[in-house]
């Protein structure tokens, strides 16, 4: 039997299966829009939201069943709520941001878990919630992953260059007239929507892993805040592919392996990073004049220079 048919059969036995079909589609559209929504989530250092804001959607979609209202309306809402009440308290600035997120989120994470304790049965099971289950996606998830994923993209184009400016120096942008403030908690909001959507792929427990793992690859690989922007959403759809085809192939949990094979690529990216460094280290030449430093490439085989030299000044 050769490779190519070995390979063949590896690829297409799993996809004579309907659900695995439903399966790809939906990793495919979560890794577009995680990896479109970390790449803000990574630069601006906000990693502990997505985590939190994963808890406070499980407290809402167990408060929400025994209300008899519907999944994403009640996982949606208690996120919602979580987002307004974090960005309120650390407004106030007495509170900083991280702190507002690990009370507020954990408290209604709080509240779903002794809603179920108390509850010792339910016609609805919340592991999916928790754990992901990719392989049980409905027509219906697909289609609040598409909305999601619709609504994400028409925002983060619709608010680009603000997003661009406020990511990197929030102060300078309100002083510029981008109302940063307000910005961020449509962000949080819009961040709020994302983890709903993502969480029967991955589940509450590593959504935070989904939204970081390809953008902190892309920023390996990239120094561009644009060019980011094209190579995480495509990174997070290929994690979502590699990780669901090692599930069915290794009889895995579908979350831990999209994860893991997400903590394969980041991986990879840091080693090429580190050897690319090394590599510019070697060729350059470093030397320091008082508070001026002369950067030297190294010198031709023909005793000319490789490139111009670069001066940086040291304050």
């Amino acid at each position: 039997m050769t490779v190519l048919a070995i390979l063949s059969d590896l690829v297409l036995e799993p996809l004579g299966f309907e659900f695995f079909r439903n399966a790809l589609l939906a990793s495919v559209i979560v890794g577009l829009l995680c990896g479109l929504m970390g790449v803000f989530v990574v630069l601006r250092g906000m990693s502990y939201i997505g985590h939190g804001l994963s808890h406070a959607a499980f407290g809402g979609a167990v408060a929400g069943y025994l209300l008899k209202l519907n999944f994403y309306v009640s996982a949606t809402l208690g996120a919602l709520l979580a987002a307004v009440v974090i960005q309120r308290i650390s407004d106030g600035q007495r509170v900083k941001g991280d702190a507002a997120i690990g009370v507020v989120t954990n408290a209604l994470f709080a509240i779903g878990v002794a809603l179920l304790s108390s509850r010792h049965r339910f016609e609805r099971s919340f592991e999916a919630a928790l754990f992901g289950n990719i392989l049980g996606v409905q027509a219906l998830d697909l289609w609040v992953m598409a909305a999601a994923l619709a609504v994400c993209g028409l925002a983060v184009g619709w608010f680009y260059r603000d997003l661009f400016f406020a990511t990197f120096d929030s102060e300078t942008a309100e002083i510029a007239g981008v109302p940063a403030g307000r910005l961020w908690t449509v962000f949080s909001l819009l961040l709020a929507l994302c983890i709903i959507a993502s969480m029967n792929v991955v589940g509450v427990t590593m959504i935070a892993s989904a939204l970081v793992m390809p953008a902190a690859t892309a920023r390996m690989l990239t120094e561009s805040f644009h060019r980011m922007m094209v190579a995480a959403p495509l990174l997070g759809a290929a994690t979502g592919v590699g990780g669901l085809f090692a599930s069915y192939h290794l009889n895995v949990a579908s979350g831990a392996s999209i994860v893991m094979f997400g903590s394969l690529l980041f991986g990879a990216a840091w080693l090429w990073h580190g050897w690319r460094d090394t590599r510019a280290r070697r060729r350059t030449h470093l030397h320091r004049h008082g508070p001026i430093v002369h950067a030297h490439p190294h010198l031709g085989s023909h005793g000319g220079a490789a490139g111009t030299p670069r001066v940086k000044r040291v304050k």
